[in-house]
């Protein structure tokens, strides 16, 4: 007998509501190379507010990771709030899976918006997408924050035991769950304290929605991300930049998070949270907007309002 209600879906249609009535509109934009992008806007733009993009992780769209802090932060600035290619709405017929190119979609998204300079926040793979952004379009970029993002990490960490998994296609299994025990395994993996007493058929119906397509284009993705990684290629991003990390995150070691401090020197500060995990955005997120209040907020300079100069091309 045919499913007749799906509660990811109905929760998917309350997110949607949600950021209406917060004042983004759902565009998709069409990049013309076979690449077309989903992102949340503003219905109205407003000059005297700075622009910051929002980049989600794996697991799930944008609406559904940056949900619970989008109230707190839309009063204060003009939000973009992207799909990254093979998630939400957001696809290509192209062949790259790089961070690169997923950071190249969404400054295109951004140019397409007319956003001028913006600072960025990347929460786990999206924060791959967010170091590369501000790497390549330097004179785009303002402010970074990187959430919990082992970009510092090399592809010899995983033969070495930093990570619980021991290769890269145990990470996809994890990360990608397609049945309710390994979505149970997942939330272990992410949270200090997981939900408990999850039946199957949620956990079910969740994968039915959120992990059912481009799971091998996601899986390709996720191989991108540490072949041939080295911390000696990794660009220094100029910006200022704010890195937080879980004490206990399973995903990313927070010893990648002191790693990339070293690596960027005075120019980023670390915050580490206590008692939380790589889902720290779902357990502690007014701690989070604590800290992106103070560094975006607090000590963001004026807006600027200069047209964003077309930025196609990656800087080398």
């Amino acid at each position: 007998m045919p499913k007749c209600f799906s509660f990811t879906a109905s929760r998917t249609w309350c997110y949607r509501s949600y950021f209406s009535s917060s004042g983004l509109r759902s565009t998709v934009t069409d990049l013309g190379d076979g690449t077309v992008m989903h992102c949340w806007v503003p219905k109205t733009r407003k000059e005297t507010k700075p622009a910051l993009i929002l980049i989600h992780g794996f697991g799930s769209n944008a609406m559904w990771q940056w949900g619970e802090i989008v109230r707190l932060l839309v009063p204060h600035f003009n939000l973009y709030v992207p799909d990254l290619v093979f998630f939400g709405d957001s696809y290509t017929t192209r062949p790259e899976r790089t961070e690169a190119f997923q950071a190249l979609c969404v400054m295109r998204v951004a140019e397409a918006n007319r956003v001028g300079r913006a600072s960025v926040v990347g929460l786990s793979y999206g924060g791959f997408v967010a170091y590369s952004m501000a790497a390549q379009f330097r004179e785009a970029v303002e402010r970074v924050v990187i959430c919990c993002a082992g970009v510092c990490l090399e592809e010899k960490d995983l033969s070495e035991g930093m990570f619980r998994v021991a290769d890269l296609e145990e990470a996809a299994a994890v990360l990608l769950p397609q049945t309710a025990e390994k979505m149970r395994e997942l939330m272990r993996y992410t949270f200090v304290k997981p939900p408990k007493g999850m039946p199957s058929c949620l956990l079910q119906d969740f994968i039915e929605v959120m992990f059912s397509e481009y799971v091998e284009e996601k899986k390709e993705l996720i191989r991108a991300i540490a072949k041939d990684r080295k911390l000696s290629d990794l660009p220094k991003i100029p910006q200022p930049t704010l890195i937080i990390w879980g004490d206990q995150d399973q995903v990313f070691p927070v010893e990648l998070g002191y790693r990339l401090k070293r690596h960027l020197g005075d120019n980023a500060q670390l915050v580490v949270l206590k008692n939380t995990g790589h889902a720290f955005i779902v357990e502690k997120p007014k701690e989070l907007y604590k800290h992106l209040k103070t560094f975006l907020i607090d000590s963001v300079p004026p807006p600027s309002t200069t047209p964003l100069p077309n930025q196609s091309q990656p800087r080398c």
